[in-house]
């Protein structure tokens, strides 16, 4: 390349797009750590009493039209940061895209919400994501789902993480376009989307020559699973979108299986909903969000 580009050797990369990146023998670990820090100094945060996790259990937020408005500027510009953080913290994203949502017209109790994300990152800013030298090439994902969880028009948010080897590259929190009549119904529409998502990243492989054969969808709901490997229609699945149904031909092809996962075990749940602590942190460590000591 240095013979057809002018070009300049740097050394090792560092730093990229307020990435830090630490390049060790045998892993590589990816955080921003300065980033981070530098958002809690913008926002007269960085003294403030850390929280354990970004979001309470159980809690469900609503538009609370009768609470105080607060300044939309500041809102804003916090969901706006957060977000760019969640570029390498799953950890957040499930929170912030709830808050996210009231941008529009954000009241108090809205504002400290996000206040206790950013508590949160204040206490985890050295955070990253360490990806280790894995030969395993097998795309593997899970899936989950907070069913009818948002209070105003009751739809579903959708949770997903993906691994190349034991390595996270992927994952997303969103709310669903629709609205699900039941649990069932909604965990086979998030398992959809994920496999759009497992479908996206065996091609980008493959354009690498790498093979990584039948891919994994882990799902803790036994009726999804049912309603993929079954290709006749019924009173419970036929009003159900057909853009949806196309797991089930991914299926039948080999192209996917899909496996039941314990609710326990299932590493999606971090990104649907509030946890209590020791979930959370045993999910987070799953995910392979740590912290390296240079």
């Amino acid at each position: 390349m240095e013979a057809e580009f002018e070009m300049s050797m740097v050394g090792e990369l560092k730093y990229f797009l307020g990435f830090q990146i630490n390049q060790m023998e045998d892993s590589i670990f990816i955080s921003q750590a300065n980033y981070a820090k530098n958002m809690m100094k913008k926002f007269g945060l960085e003294s403030s009493k850390t929280k354990r996790t970004p979001f309470a259990t159980h809690l469900k937020v609503t538009k609370d039209e009768d609470g105080k408005a607060v300044d939309v500027s500041l809102y804003r510009s916090m969901i706006g940061s957060l977000l760019y953080l969640t570029a390498s913290r799953p950890d957040i994203a499930h929170s912030v895209g709830v808050c996210a949502r009231y941008q529009e017209n954000p009241k108090e109790s809205h504002l400290n919400l996000v206040k206790r994300i950013l508590k949160y990152v204040q206490g985890t800013c050295n955070h990253g994501l360490l990806y280790t030298f894995d030969t395993n090439t097998s795309l593997v994902g899970y899936c989950d789902v907070d069913w009818a969880g948002n209070m105003e028009d009751r739809k579903s948010t959708s949770g997903g993480c993906f691994f190349v080897g034991n390595n996270l590259v992927s994952w997303f929190s969103k709310k669903q376009n629709s609205v699900s009549l039941s649990t069932a119904e909604a965990e086979y529409m998030a398992a959809g989307s994920s496999c759009t998502q497992l479908i996206w990243m065996k091609q980008m492989l493959e354009e690498y020559g790498v093979k990584p054969g039948v891919m994994t969808l882990y799902c803790d709901n036994m009726s999804a699973i049912s309603i993929s490997k079954n290709p006749v229609q019924h009173s419970r699945t036929k009003h159900i979108d057909i853009r949806h149904h196309f797991i089930r031909n991914l299926v039948q092809d080999g192209v996917v299986k899909l496996e039941h996962v314990s609710s326990d075990k299932q590493l999606a749940d971090i990104l649907t909903k509030g946890l209590d602590v020791n979930q959370f942190e045993y999910l987070k460590t799953a995910l392979g969000l740590c912290v390296v000591n240079k």
